[in-house]
């Protein structure tokens, strides 16, 4: 991923002011041969701390991220142009432009997007942008720590007094 940028959408006095889309700068990532986006970071380039919103851009044949879930944080998507599919646990479904998503906190069932057409396909993802969340990537059995910058093995579990000295 890219470093973090600042707020661009102020004025001087730190006001939030309109933007054009366009003017947010593209980041993008990818990993091996399945992964890989491009995205705007438009809620933090207009200045929001607590809500993240991205328009993201995902090619043919790619994963926008590994299946997922949030303990803290809510997502929502809505596809814009193209289809994709969206994976939810066991099921799938073929999304098209106009479909919309909610992902809430707590729900314990992994989440992925993978673009199954020969177009790019674009959606907005709206999201909390919690530093305490907890996030369960079921397929890898992996479990990160947004708080502590760590990930953990989700099978290397302690009981409460396991470990502890009498």
């Amino acid at each position: 991923m890219t470093e973090k940028r600042k707020a661009i959408a102020l004025t001087e006095d730190g006001i939030t002011r309109p933007f054009a889309v366009d003017d947010v700068p593209w980041d993008e990532y990818s990993h091996g041969q399945s992964f890989g986006s491009r995205y705007r970071q438009l809620g933090q380039y207009g200045g929001c701390q607590h809500v993240g919103v991205s328009l993201e851009e995902l090619s043919p044949g790619k994963l926008a991220c590994p299946n997922h879930y949030h303990y803290l944080e809510e997502e929502q998507m809505m596809l814009l142009d193209g289809s994709l599919t969206l994976r939810m646990g066991d099921q799938t479904y073929i999304m098209k432009a106009g479909d919309y998503m909610v992902f809430p906190a707590g729900q314990k069932v992994g989440h992925s997007l993978f673009n199954h057409t020969d177009a790019v396909c674009r959606y907005l993802v709206i999201g909390e942008r919690n530093p305490h969340d907890v996030i369960v990537y079921p397929d890898s059995n992996r479990i990160s720590v947004v708080l502590a910058g760590e990930g953990y093995d989700k099978a290397a579990t302690l009981e409460y007094w396991e470990r502890e000295k009498d």
